[in-house]
């Protein structure tokens, strides 16, 4: 019997995670989550860390799988990943290999019977090399052959048929290592068309998740000319994104650390240069290393992105967790929400569609679409809808705070509260009464005598 020395996971047949001799086929292909009725939920599967730089070779034996392999390499989650496709099973990999170096990840799909699929795969393992490891496909669901595969250390073994998002699920679980729980959630906010009030509603938002949940926020003002989280916070005038942009080679975590200004406790604002001395010419990737090292680095990155289409607005939208679109409901508008969701429903296939937030609902005598007419054209029912209050921010703006801090028991304030517990994706802290907290004090205080 030839082990798969190319295979990093090889594990012992006695393995505490092995099944055990009672088990049924059905019963570990239920437990691994591969049996058709008991699928992961598409949420849960979108909760997988980005696929790093490695290269994947697919050999598909099916149509079927090749469908599947094509939509997960479109996946954003796989955007870093270099993967080829290649039609045919186990016996083409073999072939291939015997002349060429293998990739950091093998994906083989095979039809055949358990017996005649394990001698494919003890054949393919003469050829490869160490340290690549194998993702199995396969239609066979017996507890003898699941053995035998982890017997011969395969990484994973997922029964057909599957999803795309079940593919990339696979894949990141062999490279995230963990590093999904470690990776903050990326929220990126854009404005349908000028001056609708979406920076307004990001700043607020990102202040009101780290003031409810006590948890690290960080904003990156992205508009770099005409930026003004400085000025709606009330910051002091700093380079932030500027000198991420001058000198890319210097990004790291402390580098970073001295760019960003404090706003409270939980609240980091990456500035943008907000002048007009020099064009911003930003390339597809220009942002990317910033970001990343601010995704590690914080539980919850906002991303306040301008009215533009460019790559790298496109490139960060699609990339992001969570998108959260403002209009003001009017025609143009109307439009330009439409073919912006539809261009993401596209890119995201394997996503939830974007919030949508109606803003400035219910001008005096200025004609507007009915927010029910709106969500109904768009196919998305508004998160919220913000009545146009120009009051309340005016005030806000003036003074460089957030709604919360100059009307905090106001409906607006509790609205952007809605929007962050949503993006948060966890219920608000409850807060205990005073006399909770002094019978609680008072509890305490017996219990030390």
């Amino acid at each position: 019997m030839v082990n798969l020395a190319f295979l990093a996971d090889t594990r012992d047949p006695q393995h505490e995670g092995q099944p055990s001799g009672s088990e049924t086929a059905p019963a570990i292909a239920t437990r691994l989550g591969h049996d058709a009725a008991s699928k992961p939920h598409p949420a849960s599967l979108r909760e997988a860390a980005p696929v790093p730089r490695i290269a994947i070779h697919a050999f598909c034996d099916s149509a079927e799988l090749v469908g599947v392999v094509e939509a997960a390499a479109a996946d954003r989650l796989m955007a870093r990943a270099h993967l080829s496709l290649h039609r045919g099973g186990l016996g083409k990999a073999e072939g291939l290999y015997r002349k060429a170096p293998c990739p950091n990840l093998l994906i083989v799909e095979s039809r055949s019977s358990a017996p005649a699929f394990l001698a494919e795969l003890d054949r393919l393992a003469e050829v490869c090399d160490p340290g690549t490891r194998l993702l199995v496909i396969g239609h066979v669901n017996e507890v003898g052959f699941y053995r035998e595969l982890l017997r011969r250390g395969v990484s994973e073994y997922l029964l057909a048929p599957i999803s795309p998002p079940q593919l990339i699920a696979a894949v990141s679980r062999l490279y995230g290592d963990g590093v999904a729980a470690k990776l903050g959630k990326t929220y990126a906010f854009i404005g349908v068309k000028g001056g609708v009030g979406s920076s307004t509603i990001a700043h607020n938002v990102g202040w009101s998740i780290a003031r409810r949940f006590q948890s690290a926020v960080t904003l990156v003002d992205m508009d770099l000319p005409f930026g003004t989280a400085g000025l709606n916070l009330n910051l002091e005038e700093a380079q932030g994104l500027r000198e991420v942009l001058d000198k890319p080679d210097r990004v790291d975590e402390v580098f970073l650390e001295r760019l960003l200004v404090q706003r409270g406790d939980h609240f980091n604002v990456l500035t943008a240069p907000a002048t007009l001395d020099t064009p911003f010419d930003v390339e597809e990737l220009g942002f990317e290393p910033v970001l990343e090292l601010a995704r590690a680095g914080t539980p919850h990155l906002v991303l306040d992105l301008p009215h533009l289409w460019t790559s790298w607005v496109r490139r960060t939208l699609v990339t992001a967790d969570e998108i959260v679109i403002t209009a003001v409901p009017d025609l143009a508008n109307l439009r330009n929400a439409k073919n912006l969701v539809a261009f993401l429903r596209q890119a995201r296939p394997h996503d939830a569609p974007p919030r949508l937030v109606l803003n400035q609902v219910g001008v005096e005598r200025r004609p507007e679409i009915r927010p029910a007419a709106f969500a109904k054209a768009l196919g998305i029912e508004p998160l919220v809808c913000i009545p146009f209050v120009p009051r309340v921010f005016g005030t806000a703006g003036n003074n460089g705070k957030m709604v919360g801090e100059v009307s905090a028991r106001q409906g607006i304030a509790k609205t952007f509260a809605k929007i962050a517990v949503t993006m948060a994706g966890k219920p608000e802290p409850r807060r205990r009464s005073l006399l909770g907290s002094l019978l609680g004090r008072k509890s305490h205080d017996t219990g030390k005598r």
